[in-house]
This record gives structure tokens, C-alpha cells and sequence, in this order.
């Protein structure tokens, strides 16, 4: 199965979020990751979908969201033609015996230290999906108290955008 980034432009209205994730509950689809949010016009917002499926799958989601009230655009984004990044805010244990091996991580995997107290250590990081994995792999033998992902974002690469419908 394969992944597939979904960009897609909605009215910036209540309700419009719950009818897109409403459509993927009743039609059984499974979504792997969602993020929405404000976009340079804020009577947009946009939405990034992320599913694993095969192309029959992809062409059915795609008829589904443009039947959608308030959906603007909808468009399949090209990996390779697309930067795409998480988020990940993650709790370590701060232990002196293992802190400069933590510290390591997070210059190696260019994180920063977001906030800092005796007990824990909160890190930022940015990166690719495989990027984020690897580094939980990495840092969950010093302990990890607490974490949380924002889901995939995803803007094509140079001029190509998601164009808003005025």
C-alpha cells in the first residue's frame, strides 16, 4: 500500500472540519494523519491528509471530498515534488548520567531544547516522518515521560499552490 498527502482548501467555517473527517468515518477510511489550519487567506483554511491505500482507494477519497460542501480544492501532492514535515514536542527524563548523551541527539538531529527543569527535558523537532521516528527510536532508553505529533504538513515546491477560489 502506498501513502498519499492530500492537500485540500476549505471554507474557513465551523462545521467544515467535521464534515471532511465525517466522510472518512462513514465511508470506512482510514486516516493516518490530519492537520488543519488558517491559511494566507483567512476565509481558507487548508487541510493536509495523509492515508496509506491503494489507487482505487485514492480516486474514491478524491470524488468523496469534492462532493463536500465548503471544499474548495482538492489535490493529491506529488512526493517528490513536496516538502513535507511534522512537528513532535517530546518529555524526556533528565538524569545526569545519560543528559550529555541526550544533549548529542539533539544537535545531531538539529532539535532544540524548549524548555529545561530538573526532572525533564522538553525537546522540539522538525523534520520527516522517518526523521521523527528514528529519533524516538533513539532517545526511548533515557525515558520518555510524555510526546505528541502534529501530523503531517505538507506545501508543493515552488510556484505550484493549492489555488483559492475568490
Amino acid at each position: 500500500m502506498d501513502q498519499y498527502v492530500i492537500g485540500v482548501l476549505v471554507s474557513n467555517i465551523s462545521g467544515v472540519l467535521s464534515r471532511v473527517s465525517g466522510m472518512f468515518t462513514r465511508r470506512g477510511f482510514n486516516i493516518d494523519s490530519l492537520t488543519v489550519g488558517e491559511t494566507e487567506s483567512s476565509g481558507f483554511s487548508r487541510i493536509t491528509i495523509a492515508f496509506h491505500g491503494d489507487e482505487d482507494l485514492k480516486e474514491r477519497i478524491l470524488q468523496q471530498l469534492q462532493k463536500l460542501h465548503d471544499v474548495r480544492e482538492v489535490e493529491v501532492l506529488n512526493k517528490n515534488d513536496t516538502v513535507i514535515r511534522e512537528l513532535l514536542l517530546i518529555k524526556v527524563r533528565n538524569k545526569a548520567d545519560v543528559r550529555q548523551d541526550i544533549m548529542t541527539a539533539v544537535e545531531i538531529f538539529r532539535s532544540k531544547i524548549v524548555d529545561y527543569s530538573t526532572a525533564s527535558l522538553t525537546i522540539e523537532l522538525t523534520g520527516e516522518t522517518s526523521k521523527i521516528d528514528a529519533f524516538i527510536e533513539l532517545v526511548k532508553p533515557y525515558g520518555i515521560m510524555e510526546m505528541c505529533r502534529t501530523g503531517l504538513v505538507a506545501i508543493e515546491r515552488g510556484e505550484n499552490c493549492l489555488k483559492t477560489v475568490k
